[in-house]
């Protein structure tokens, strides 16, 4: 899908006045409205776009920063989280029994 016009387009355009045209006022209101609608559309693609392309980014990093383990973590770092988790979960039940 291309874009035909630019709301400066649709701003300069002009139409020629016949005997039983339109009232020019009234076009010229809803061609205002129109242009007032396009440039939202433009800005809302435009931000679109930019998050589009922001997550793609995003997205193209995460699975470099999940498969590395985190600097300075070592098998030990994580047999001692994993004993304070059991302990903190199971309490004092793994001791007494």
């Amino acid at each position: 899908m291309e874009i035909k016009f630019t709301a400066k387009d649709i701003l300069e355009k002009d139409f020629k006045t016949g005997m039983r045209g339109y009232n020019q006022d009234e076009v010229d209101h809803f061609l205002d409205e129109v242009i007032q609608d396009y440039e939202a559309f433009s800005k809302k693609i435009e931000q679109l776009t930019n998050e589009n392309r922001r997550l793609r980014t995003e997205l193209q990093e995460m699975p470099r920063k999940q498969a590395s383990p985190a600097p300075g973590t070592t098998n030990f770092d994580i047999l001692r989280r994993l004993s304070h988790l059991e302990n903190h979960v199971f309490g004092n039940k793994l001791n007494n029994e």
